[in-house]
């Protein structure tokens, strides 16, 4: 497969780097072909300027030019990777505003036409597997019990946006604070392993 990977975190030697780096590996090593976006490391500005919220829905090809590169990407892939960690129930600010910004209409989805109209179509069909690989410092059971918001954003809200039958991968390292070095190679270890099966 063609797999865009969105890698968010803002320390370059983080455990989350560690974690993306034996994903792509495990990605690479089973002949897919990968492409990387590290919105910090490129200095992706995530935050939606009232210019383009003006243009939102108006004229949504005005906003298209400003992340073109990353709407080319999300046509070209196949399958989709984020690695990032869990804060305050969901990704990070920047790569909330890195969806809020690219995944526009017309690229992820349709707008109704008018009141009453079925919700918009999955514009991403060419995405058929999705993974997720995640750390929190919350306990699992901690999560379930807030209703896992994290979780439920991209394994409901973004796949619903892709091929009927995309197929899901969802790693996460519960209570990330308190983890053991044998914990946290452990999980290594798991997604090495996970990813290789990808197909």
């Amino acid at each position: 497969m063609r797999i865009l990977a969105v890698y968010c975190h803002p320390l370059a030697g983080s455990y989350c780097a560690a974690l993306r780096d034996r994903a792509l590996q495990a990605l690479r090593d089973g002949g897919h072909e990968v492409e990387l976006l590290d919105l910090y490391a490129e200095g992706f500005d995530p935050v939606l300027s009232p210019q383009e919220r003006s243009t939102y829905l108006a004229d949504t090809a005005a906003n298209l030019t400003a992340v073109q590169r990353h709407v080319d990407l999300l046509r070209w892939a196949e399958g989709l990777l984020f690695v990032f960690p869990t804060w305050f129930y969901g990704p990070p600010a920047m790569l909330k505003g890195w969806l809020e910004r690219t995944w526009l209409p017309g690229v992820a989805f349709r707008v109704p036409a008018r009141k009453g109209e079925r919700a918009g179509a999955a514009g991403l069909q060419n995405i058929r597997w999705l993974g997720c690989i995640t750390t929190s410092g919350a306990p699992w059971w901690w999560l379930v019990m807030m209703g896992d918001p994290g979780r439920r954003l991209f394994m409901r809200g973004l796949r619903a946006l892709f091929a009927r039958r995309c197929r899901t991968l969802w790693l996460q390292l519960f209570n990330m604070n308190n983890a053991t070095e044998d914990e946290r190679l452990r999980f290594l270890d798991r997604v090495g392993h996970r990813l290789s099966l990808v197909r």
